[in-house]
């Protein structure tokens, strides 16, 4: 019998910790919202939260229309397709008059498709 405290714990469970502490650390307000991604396997996600009113105030996906019209030309398709998702997120929110953000790595490594959505929104006007 394998004691529970041995065993390996899961890669879920080793990002929601990690996305824990970043949690316990920033936060999201009105005049500077909290920009959240999330990677799944094939997409990417981010959300502008106000954390103090508990609101998603705006998100952007890569199954978004605008964005999923976007053809990629290059060797890293879905990278190419998460600095399209920033760029579009970053012109929403520059509509809604949102110029600065904190950023929510959610976790996961600032690297390949969370990196180019960060420097996408970057480019399309946010600052953080």
């Amino acid at each position: 019998m394998i004691k529970a405290s041995k065993l390996k714990k899961s890669r879920l469970l080793q990002r929601q910790r990690r996305h824990q502490r970043i949690r316990n650390k920033i936060s999201g307000t009105a005049e500077r919202p909290r920009l959240v991604v999330y990677r799944s396997l094939r997409n990417i996600e981010g959300q502008l939260v106000d954390d103090e009113a508990g609101k998603t105030m705006l998100g952007m996906s890569t199954l978004a229309a605008d964005v999923r019209d976007f053809k990629a030309e290059g060797a890293h398709p879905r990278v190419e397709h998460a600095h399209a998702a920033g760029k579009a997120l970053a012109e929403r929110a520059k509509a809604q008059g949102i110029e600065s953000v904190v950023f929510d790595r959610g976790g996961y490594k600032y690297h390949g498709r969370v990196k180019a959505f960060a420097e996408g929104a970057r480019e399309g006007g946010l600052q953080f």
